[in-house]
């Protein structure tokens, strides 16, 4: 069912936002916020702040969940909208099938050299020497450029880009990132919701969106015109620095805020990724398609398993899946040999 077959007082708050619809709804339709998940996440996983900088205003936001003895998580970044929170579906999947997962929020830097620094030392008070990493939208920018920055002493074993890009030219605001930050809050979150889908919809993207649109409320003015500066400031990412990184693409096939160049620009420059279409999930899958993102995100990580840069406990690998997965890792060993 879509959101407009949903009834006249089915208006998603986001287009209320912008001034659409019927102003006199009161229902908002916030289904994840009281969905029992949700409420079993924010119950039994608890949300840490660090500071590693000099500035103790940037705070770092996290939920790590799974088992500490892992060295090597994975790690999940946001976009521009999104909070720690909005992985929470990604986080219980996985947690329960014993993996380490860390879902964080970023505090503000405006520049991205800053946030690689910063995000460094994050992961070395975590006491984490490499992390594999999946970001969405700008999270799978910053996800990119970090391991682009970190290149000549890796941190990241690998990537995975949701709705994600390359070259923040795409978004024709280059020549206004410098003046994001004298922006009022308002109209900031008018740039970002003007890249939301506006037509009929599933219940469950609604949903998704209007989630998305409670976390945006939830930023703070330099929040939001510190990532839309990272999102929008001319940088580029040099593929050829993390060409030994593994990656896989997750995008998707009806309407979102990157256009089909931008993804085919990915593609272009992971020719070797694998790649995960789903055929519907709009700009959130994560979170209105999160069992099918959930199964591309282990598939991904399966191919670490039995490694020392496994993302699960070993208690939760299989004998015989380690031991294929012993002989995969002992015949491209062999092949690197004979080259």
């Amino acid at each position: 069912m879509t959101r407009q077959a949903a009834g006249k007082n089915a208006t998603p708050i986001w287009l209320k936002f912008l001034g659409h619809g019927d102003q006199s709804t009161t229902n908002t339709m916030e289904e994840i916020k009281v969905s029992p998940d949700y409420n079993w996440f924010r119950s039994t996983v608890p949300l840490k702040k660090i500071i590693v900088d000099d500035d103790d205003s940037k705070v770092w936001s996290l939920y790590d969940a799974g088992p500490k003895s892992i060295r090597c998580p994975i790690i999940f970044l946001p976009p521009v909208s999104g909070t720690a929170e909005v992985f929470f579906q990604q986080v219980l999947a996985l947690t329960g099938w014993g993996y380490r997962v860390i879902s964080l929020q970023y505090p503000v830097y405006w520049d991205l050299m800053e946030f690689c620094d910063g995000f460094r030392k994050l992961l070395d008070h975590l006491q984490l020497d490499k992390v594999h990493l999946f970001g969405a939208s700008l999270g799978g920018f910053l996800a990119q450029k970090f391991a682009e920055c970190t290149h000549k002493s890796p941190r990241v074993h690998s990537l995975i880009l949701c709705n994600s890009f390359s070259d923040t030219s795409i978004f024709n605001q280059t020549w206004t990132a410098n003046s994001f930050w004298l922006m009022p809050a308002f109209m900031l979150k008018k740039i970002v919701l003007g890249n939301f889908a506006k037509g009929p919809v599933d219940s469950k993207m609604a949903d998704a969106i209007d989630f998305m649109v409670d976390r945006l409320e939830s930023l703070n003015q330099s929040e939001l015109a510190s990532r839309l500066t990272l999102n929008c400031q001319n940088s580029y990412v040099e593929p050829h620095k993390i060409k030994d990184v593994a990656v896989t693409i997750i995008d998707v096939f009806d309407q979102s805020a990157l256009s089909l160049e931008a993804k085919e620009e990915m593609y272009k420059l992971y020719p070797n990724a694998r790649r995960a279409h789903l055929k519907t999930g709009g700009n959130f899958p994560y979170l209105c398609r999160s069992a099918e993102v959930n199964l591309y995100v282990q598939i991904h990580l399966r191919q670490f398993h039995g490694t020392r840069y496994a993302a699960i406990s070993p208690a939760m690998v299989s004998a015989e899946e380690l031991e294929v997965q012993g002989s995969h890792l002992s015949s491209n060993q062999d092949s690197d040999d004979d080259q």
